[in-house]
């Protein structure tokens, strides 16, 4: 796995909680995780800074890492 697909799995994971939370009727909670998550996205967005994935680079690959690997071994 590389650092870029496992952060995708954990917005996932943080997207399906904000749901869970929002269908057991904590609103509140929902909505400010909700918006947390969208300011995160649209400052990555802008600026590229992430620092779930820079903190996600130091301990797993990065996929561009393991694009050069397997194209190395062909």
């Amino acid at each position: 796995m590389c650092a870029e697909k496992i952060q995708r799995l954990i917005q996932a994971s943080i997207l399906g909680f904000v749901m869970g939370l929002a269908g057991s009727g904590m609103y509140a909670a929902a909505f400010i995780l909700q918006f947390a998550m969208m300011i995160t996205l649209v400052v990555a967005g802008l600026t590229g800074f992430c620092p779930g994935l820079i903190m996600l680079k130091k301990i797993f690959p990065s996929c561009q890492h393991e694009e050069i690997s397997v194209n190395e071994k062909k």
